[in-house]
């Protein structure tokens, strides 16, 4: 099932099931997906892999908002944007390890032939590519310059 026809389903069983928070992030995820739908050129086609996208996307600007609002002395707004981040984290894929992320990368580094850290962009185009959803772009980069230094 497209995620974007999983997310409406879940939309009704939230509403049925009472449940306020996942009911509205994943109307607020519904309505980003819809955007990019209707934006000039998709075609009014979604594909999982930009649907991952934005729930990637969103996931982020939750945790980076619940940061400011715990810096700010607001553990309350912190609360309520990692529990829709929660929602969220549900629909991606499982995260890499960092053991796991670092033989993905070191595959990646030799099978490159890269050996300087000069040529760090040449592995994060690939690696970027290979791992997309699997490993967030900072982990990426900070296991990239470990490896190569």
């Amino acid at each position: 099932m497209a995620l974007f026809d999983q997310i409406s389903k879940d939309i009704v069983e939230a509403m049925k099931a009472k449940d306020a928070v996942r009911r509205d992030t994943l109307r607020n995820v519904k309505k980003y997906f819809l955007e990019a739908k209707t934006a000039p050129g998709s075609n009014d086609e979604l594909s999982d892999a930009d649907a991952l996208k934005i729930l990637q996307k969103l996931a982020k600007q939750g945790r980076e908002s619940a940061d400011i609002f715990n810096g700010q002395g607001r553990a309350d707004l912190a609360e309520a944007e990692l529990a829709q981040v929660k929602v969220i984290e549900a629909y991606l894929p499982k995260q890499m390890s960092e053991a796991e992320l670092e033989d993905a990368l070191k595959a990646i580094v030799a099978e490159l032939g890269v050996t300087n850290p000069s040529e760090m962009g040449k592995v994060m185009g690939v690696a970027t590519k290979k791992l997309a959803g699997q490993a967030d772009g900072r982990a990426i980069s900070a296991c990239v310059k470990k490896i190569l230094s």
